[in-house]
């Protein structure tokens, strides 16, 4: 029986490989073992950094936060604090955004949270 050999899926397999090293330099965009070791590398990477993206988002929040509160007299820690016993519900991510991008907003929030002891 003669040998059986699926060259479109192959080529196909190998195309798409092809197609997520475009952009790469040298042999790691048009030699086939050189741009798969390329691209799983790039994609573990990839898979990574989404993961990466999250806590450093919620960095640059807590700093914006912080930055906002320390005007009006307060460490970030303890207006968390508060915050958290004032009831009002507000992430860190639209408090970042406040402090930002809406100055007397945050400071009115930044009022109320003190009013709590």
């Amino acid at each position: 029986m003669p040998r059986s050999v699926n060259s479109v899926a192959s080529r196909e397999r190998r195309r798409r490989i092809l197609k997520l090293a475009k952009g790469y330099w040298g042999r790691r965009k048009n030699v086939w073992t050189v741009a798969k070791n390329a691209v799983e590398k790039g994609l573990t990477y990839a898979y990574k950094g989404r993961k990466l993206k999250k806590r450093e988002y919620r960095s640059l929040w807590i700093q914006r936060i912080n930055a906002g509160v320390r005007e009006h007299g307060m460490s970030y820690s303890t207006f968390i604090g508060k915050l958290n016993k004032s009831g009002l519900e507000l992430n860190r991510k639209v408090l970042a955004d406040l402090a930002m991008n809406n100055p007397d907003a945050f400071k009115a929030v930044v009022e109320q949270v003190q009013k709590v002891s």
